[in-house]
């Protein structure tokens, strides 16, 4: 099986295959109001997603949870991100964000120091210019944050050695800083749930694929240290307790679940069963919702399990992965302008190799990555974005006219962000927490 690495620099092609190789469902969910890149199929897959649409239906508060790697300058990759934050705040989330410093420290030998540095000075500053709300998120750090270390110490009891090498595929070279920053991502992910973070709810984490590993390690941990347990059953839904006092425990699911509308039970106490026979699976996450609000009484380490959506990752421009290590890759969100149309200028594009091959053959738009800026980042307009596709398919429009208008829309972007992020600057303080 391949593994993905989330240090690497691997680039990914076959979303549909990643899907099914790791159990990813497909997302397809209609959202009010979406961003472009919710309805471009840019987000082609989710890992628990019901739980947040629920929440945005019905008005009720939900989290996000994300993170920076403190290691170089931001580009229009992790913009992406936040653009997915900013929706889902404007939905109703509060927002923690999270400085990878101890990850940072451990797979890129930068000091915690430097770490802070480049949060507070490039990352933060771009954060807030990018739109976010400043009075409903919150910035910290890994390596400051007790309860983020506490779960990572705790909730690891519940996974050995071989299951890291297999979802990471450490080596016997590998460091064993390196191997702990997984946890702190658990850490990371999961306490957002404590009470003095905004308490027990739903948390969406958006990522690109390359992420994936983390969340399968979350949400399997926080599955095991689970009471209760869920499955569909010939006639109805099985509730399972694995802790004592079961018909106790059992008796108090029933009543709870009373509250939440169902009104057919057996219990079967040496099976240590509850079984709701008016519910089916469309009922799931009702009945989990239940069983999380009676359980957080007497399990501190109940959580909801995280949700997780997945974005494809940007192309470079010379064609690879965008990378804040190789300038030539990425499009930075503090460039000048004039530096980012050279850099649009010079990227690979899908176009032919001279213009009479490309009018004669056509161009591949989906291998350009010009276009790939326009799809994820410059047009909004879907039916000029499907037009540009078209007439590029048809040889039509040549490689320079795109080149052109994107980088006439850059400039004009990052003209316009260098101002909001100069007022940014004075707001870093507000939304930053160092403990």
């Amino acid at each position: 099986m391949e593994l993905i690495n989330p240090w690497s620099s691997q680039q990914y092609k076959d979303y549909a295959k990643l899907r099914d190789q790791f159990g990813i469902q497909e997302f397809n969910f209609e959202l009010p109001n979406a961003p472009p890149i919710f309805r471009r199929g840019v987000i082609f897959g989710h890992r628990g997603f019901e739980y947040i649409y629920n929440r945005i239906k019905r008005g009720e508060k939900f989290g996000v949870m994300t993170g920076l790697m403190p290691s170089g300058r931001m580009h229009f990759g992790h913009k992406m991100t936040i653009d997915q934050v900013r929706y889902y705040q404007e939905q109703g989330a509060d927002v923690h964000i999270a400085v990878a410093d101890i990850e940072a420290y451990a797979s890129r030998g930068i000091s915690l120091e430097k770490a802070k540095e480049i949060a507070l000075e490039e990352y933060v500053p771009n954060y807030i210019a990018l739109g976010l709300d400043l009075k409903r998120t919150e910035v910290y750090f890994q390596s400051r944050r007790r309860e983020v270390k506490d779960i990572a110490w705790k909730l690891a009891k519940k996974v050995n050695l071989s299951e890291f090498l297999a979802i990471y595929g450490f080596s016997g070279e590998t460091n064993m800083t390196h191997i702990q920053s997984p946890l702190i991502q658990v850490g990371d992910i999961l306490h957002v749930q404590y009470e003095k973070f905004g308490g027990r709810r739903p948390v969406i984490v958006p990522v690109g694929v390359d992420q994936d590993p983390h969340m399968r390690l979350t949400r399997d941990i926080a599955d095991r240290w689970r009471m209760f347990s869920i499955s569909p059953q010939e006639k109805g839904m099985g509730v399972f307790y694995k802790g004592e006092d079961v018909e106790e425990k059992l008796n108090r699911a029933r009543d709870k679940l009373e509250e939440y509308g169902f009104e057919k039970f057996e219990m079967n106490i040496p099976y240590k069963a509850l079984y709701i026979l008016d519910a089916s699976e469309k009922d799931y996450i009702r009945i989990d919702e239940a069983l999380i609000s009676l359980e957080e009484e007497f399990n501190p380490e109940v959580f909801f399990p995280p949700a997780a959506t997945y974005h494809r990752l940007m192309t470079g421009l010379t064609g690879g992965k965008m990378s804040s290590s190789q300038p030539e890759t990425a499009i930075f969100l503090t460039d000048n302008p004039e530096e980012a149309k050279k850099k649009v200028k010079n990227a690979k594009t899908g176009g032919g190799a001279t213009l009479e091959e490309h009018r004669k053959y056509g161009g591949k738009p989906e291998k350009c990555a010009v276009y790939e800026l326009f799809l994820y980042h410059l047009i909004d307009d879907d039916k000029y974005l499907r037009e540009i596709y078209n007439s590029c398919k048809a040889g039509e429009r040549s490689c320079g006219q795109c080149k052109k208008e994107a980088g006439e829309l850059l400039a004009q972007w990052l003209k316009d962000f260098r101002e909001k992020r100069e007022w940014a600057k004075d707001k870093v303080s507000e939304i930053v927490s160092l403990e």
